[in-house]
């Protein structure tokens, strides 16, 4: 559970360190590719929907038995990222430069794995709910 506690804490850390920045760089962004950013609710929505990610992060490093299952949707919260940069690439619409922002996913993707695959569950925490009679 140490490894998983580790894990998770460093994860939102580390993805609040990077995110913040995004914030107060859209204009940035845009002038750095060919087409600007048109749409700032879909980059400002993406940031807060990854922001939120890292402190979901932070509460299961808190006691990972605990929210050992909000494991699962991490790990799809990885996943999903890397899948979809990946087919955008297969498509020809992202340049192999821009490919390379995954590697930092995927190399958190496999350590949520592996401290799923090492952490138990909490004795208290069942998916069948307690009858109150």
């Amino acid at each position: 559970m140490n490894f998983a506690k580790k894990v998770f804490l460093a994860a939102g850390v580390w993805g609040i360190a990077v995110l913040t920045p995004l914030y107060f760089l859209f204009d940035a962004i845009g002038r750095q590719h060919a087409s600007p950013i048109t749409y700032p609710q879909f980059f400002y929505g993406f940031l807060a929907v990854t922001m939120t990610w890292q402190f979901a992060f932070l509460v299961i490093g808190s006691d990972p038995a605990r929210f050992r299952l909000m494991m699962i949707p991490s790990l799809l919260e990885k996943i999903g990222f890397i899948l979809s940069m990946g087919i955008l690439y297969a498509e020809g619409r992202v340049s192999a430069v821009d490919i390379g922002v995954v590697t930092p996913d995927l190399v958190w993707a496999v350590l949520f794995a592996i401290a799923f695959a090492r952490t138990a569950a909490s004795p208290g925490t069942s998916a069948r709910p307690r009858s109150t009679v």
